[in-house]
């Protein structure tokens, strides 16, 4: 149903998205270092709430649309390349503030901390932009089901969000410390992310 090559593909991109600063890796990065793993895990399982919230409702938005307008997935193709390359950029320039400094951040309940990992995710432009215009790229029109094809590549990018995101919050107070007294390590990340995304975006832009 789903190609190899479709899995690999939404693999990395997940990856070099889910690597590179955002609204999700800072939220969860403040409330793993603030008010501990437990809060950053509370935390993760409102961000997973609002991943879910995407898959259904873009795919089962997209498998009607696609079916009728099948020259549409040339335009999402270039619209995701575009993107990349602009997150690219964002990650690669410089003056940019590490999302592992220390912060003070009064704590919250686990209610809150839930509700606000789903709304910090729900309200992520990356997160909208990579059901909308980048994942759907990977589903094949000649491979049957468009719905269910969205759904598995979608379920392949929550996976491997969730389990980058939980090693975060785990490590996070070890990372922090790490990299408070080695910023050549926190240049190297950044080069490694942003040059993953450029070429990301080049390859689906030509694919």
């Amino acid at each position: 149903m789903v190609e190899q090559s479709a899995v690999l593909g939404v693999v990395l991109v997940a990856l070099g998205m889910v690597l590179s600063p955002g609204p999700n890796m800072m939220y969860l990065v403040s409330r793993s270092t603030s008010q501990g793993r437990r809060a950053g895990i509370i935390s993760l399982a409102g961000v997973a709430a609002g991943f879910l919230v995407y898959l259904v409702g873009a795919n089962l938005g997209l498998a009607v649309l696609f079916t009728a307008f099948p020259g549409l997935l040339t335009a999402i193709r270039i619209a995701g390349a575009l993107y990349l390359l602009w997150l690219a950029w964002k990650t690669l320039k410089p003056g940019g503030a590490s999302v592992f400094a220390a912060r003070e951040i009064p704590p919250d309940s686990p209610r809150r901390l839930f509700l606000m990992g789903l709304m910090t995710n729900l309200l992520n432009p990356k997160i909208a932009l990579l059901y909308i215009s980048i994942i759907p790229q990977f589903v094949d029109l000649d491979r049957g089901n468009v719905l269910l094809q969205g759904i598995i590549l979608g379920c392949v990018q929550v996976a491997v969000a969730l389990l980058v995101n939980l090693s975060i919050v785990v490590a996070a107070g070890g990372i922090a410390s790490f990299l408070a007294t080695r910023p050549s390590w926190l240049r190297l990340q950044r080069l490694t992310m942003g040059s993953l995304l450029a070429a990301l975006a080049i390859g689906l832009a030509f694919s």
